[in-house]
């Protein structure tokens, strides 16, 4: 199986976390995401650990809202002493609802809104990332207002290659967000932040993108700002206390897949850190980091019913499904690959090859091409493997469709955190 909480019981049919998805299909109906509870723990506490030996838990740990945001995950990492960071006002609403701790929030975002920067001060957020000299005018002049002096970092493009989707690079110089070190802008901007009376700047922050199985990339990116620091420290005898690293590991999300182990992901990184400051005699800084697709994209799949079966003879086979890319658009967006198997067949072979699609009103309305499965008929569970991210917080009412319920499972045991949409709901805020 793809990942190790995945089994097939007795009866053939797939369980995760212990929990039989056919029976979940049957007891919730689809679409249904599935997170397992455990793997998230485990998952975070991998990354404390990391901090802790490495580094002398000299780190902080924010989970990515952005990869899901719900009241039960922000519970669950709180509970294993994570932060988090948000990326607008729902986020930051939604996490402080869940009682995260709002002075282990990171907020972020390329074009906050003034009520977003005064909803982050009014509630006391640990950290502001800010992204533009705009926004640092702006900021100042809210906090000025407020009477508050944020602590504030500012997000830098490192101009590092990741290697990955053009879509999901966001740390070259071409990219909506941040400073550029190559044009001296990031240096500017550094001036320009330490003058303003009711900002704190304390550190610098870069994520050079997503879904990367390259190690070097993270590690170069670690120098690369390290040597920034100690540039600033030269220009403006200022030294920052703080670095933010943001996040980007990736995770398999097929059999062909072989991403690295986050842990060594971190060390890597934090080696390369360390090497650096000692290079350069820099103190070495209070470091952040922001995963959030390799805690929970693993430990999630999507359930659908089997609606029908259509052949079209020597061109494809299309198995359709009660769902799709409002619930999981990341195949119209990236053509982003996933495994499949029916749920409640999962001891059989995957003898055929078909395309997915959904009940959106678009050709594009895909979750896979060329798909192994096993012989498929309506009323089938499909379930789509590693959804546990990117899938529920970039769901939509397309179509008017409902957003789908998620349930937690722990020990073979689940429990509903996200009610499914109703008719109802969609039309609440219809005049």
């Amino acid at each position: 199986m793809l990942t190790p909480n995945l089994t097939v019981n007795a009866e053939g049919h797939l369980c995760i976390g212990g929990a039989d998805t056919a029976a979940l299909a049957k007891a919730h109906g689809t679409p249904l995401y599935v997170m397992d509870e455990t793997m998230i723990r485990e998952n975070c506490r991998g990354y404390q650990r990391v901090i802790a030996e490495e580094y002398g838990g000299n780190g902080l740990i924010c989970f990515a809202s952005k990869a899901l945001s719900c009241k039960e995950l922000y519970r669950i990492v709180d509970s294993e002493q994570l932060g988090a960071d948000v990326i607008s006002g729902g986020e930051l609403y939604t996490a402080l609802q869940a009682g995260m701790p709002a002075a282990k929030i990171v907020m972020h975002g390329n074009s906050k809104s003034d009520e977003e920067l005064k909803m982050a001060l009014e509630t006391g957020v640990g950290r502001i990332v800010c992204d533009n000299l705009p926004e640092l005018e702006r900021l100042n002049r809210i906090a000025g207002a407020l009477g508050k002096t944020p602590a504030i970092m500012l997000r830098i493009k490192p101009g590092i290659d990741a290697h990955t989707h053009d879509f999901v690079k966001t740390g070259c110089i071409d990219s909506k967000f941040g400073f550029a070190l190559e044009t001296g802008e990031a240096l500017d901007a550094v001036r320009a932040a330490s003058a303003y009376p009711n900002l704190k700047l304390v550190g610098i922050h870069c994520h050079i993108g997503s879904q990367i199985f390259d190690t070097e990339p993270f590690a170069e990116a670690a120098r690369v700002m390290v040597r920034f620091m100690a540039q600033i420290r030269a220009a403006l005898g200022l030294t920052l206390p703080e670095l933010n690293l943001g996040g980007g590991p990736g995770i398999k999300y097929t059999e062909d897949d072989d991403p690295p182990a986050f842990g060594s992901i971190v060390r890597a990184i934090l080696a390369a850190l360390k090497a650096a400051c000692s290079e350069l005699d820099f103190p070495q800084p209070f470091v952040l980091f922001e995963p959030g697709r390799s805690i929970v994209g693993g430990a999630g799949l999507t359930l659908y019913t089997v609606m029908a079966k259509k052949i079209i003879p020597d061109i494809r086979t299309y198995v359709l499904v009660d769902g799709g890319m409002c619930d999981n658009p990341r195949y119209a967006l990236y053509h982003s690959r996933y495994e499949a198997v029916l749920a409640n067949k999962a001891g059989d072979e995957r003898s055929e090859r078909v395309t997915v699609g959904g009940k959106c009103c678009e050709s594009g309305d895909l979750i896979g091409e060329d798909m192994p499965l096993q012989p498929a008929e309506p009323g089938d569970i499909l379930a789509v493997l590693a959804t546990g991210v990117y899938n529920y917080s970039m769901a939509s009412n397309y179509n008017r469709n409902p957003r789908a319920e998620m349930v937690m499972v722990k020990d073979g045991a689940a429990r509903t955190v996200v009610r499914r949409e109703s008719y109802e709901d969609i039309c609440r805020n219809d005049i």
